[in-house]
């Protein structure tokens, strides 16, 4: 896959349709982000802060004209789609399974602390590699970062030169920086804000990171006011 963060391409063929501008975001928070417990599949609904979080991710995009809102299957995605496509102006949002979360197996519920200390070689992977990681009885994160890659495909083929959402997980959102710049160990897990919006353009196979990203150097898998997993 070629990539070139912040590297718009120009489309000099005539009549030929641009890139889709994929807006991807976090949903808002829940109680479980504010317990710092990995949630994976855990159908868990937002908080008031969650949808306040909504709120604000719908008013960053209420000016590039949505066509589209995907979501993933989880309440919490749905519910902040819900609050994006109204803003919008878009009549339905549409579910996607390429969507939905990491699951996490047996790490489901755990703190970091916990996880590290259920399976400490598994974590370590999780932390520094993942390209080889796995969740104890859950998913590897290569299969994750395949699946939420075809999703991005899918959606850039369908919304050629429109702007589209879709709503999805922190953790989700950093395999696909991982697949696109090499940020090398614990870097991987740069800081993605709950409703924070991260844009990318998808032209093809291709998938170009537009969004500058953030990255922190942290012991466990979270940043500063930001919660783990997704």
């Amino acid at each position: 896959m070629r990539t070139a963060p912040s590297d718009r391409p120009a489309h000099h063929i005539i009549g030929m349709p641009g890139p889709c501008r994929l807006y991807m975001v976090r949903h808002g928070t829940t109680r479980m982000n504010v317990q710092n417990r990995y949630r994976g599949r855990c159908d868990v609904p937002l908080d008031a802060q969650g949808y306040q979080d909504a709120v604000d991710a719908a008013r960053r995009l209420s000016g590039v004209g949505l066509a589209a809102v995907y979501t993933g299957p989880l309440r919490r995605t749905i519910a902040t789609a819900n609050v994006i496509a109204d803003e919008a102006g878009v009549p339905d949002i549409r579910i996607l399974h390429g969507l939905i979360n990491l699951d996490y197996g047996a790490w489901e519920g755990m703190t970091s602390a916990e996880a590290s200390a259920h399976d400490a070689r598994a974590f370590e992977l999780y932390t520094a590699s993942p390209q080889r990681a796995f969740c104890p009885d859950g998913e590897k994160l290569s299969v994750a970062q395949d699946r939420i890659i075809a999703a991005l495909r899918l959606i850039g083929e369908r919304h050629r030169d429109e702007a589209v959402c879709a709503v999805t997980h922190a953790v989700m959102i950093r395999l696909v920086i991982a697949r696109l710049v090499d940020l090398g160990g614990e870097k991987w897990r740069v800081e993605i804000d709950r409703g924070g919006v991260t844009e990318f353009e998808v032209d093809g196979d291709d998938i170009r990171l537009v969004t500058p990203i953030r990255t922190g150097n942290v012991a466990e898998d979270n940043f500063p006011a930001v919660a783990a997993g997704g």
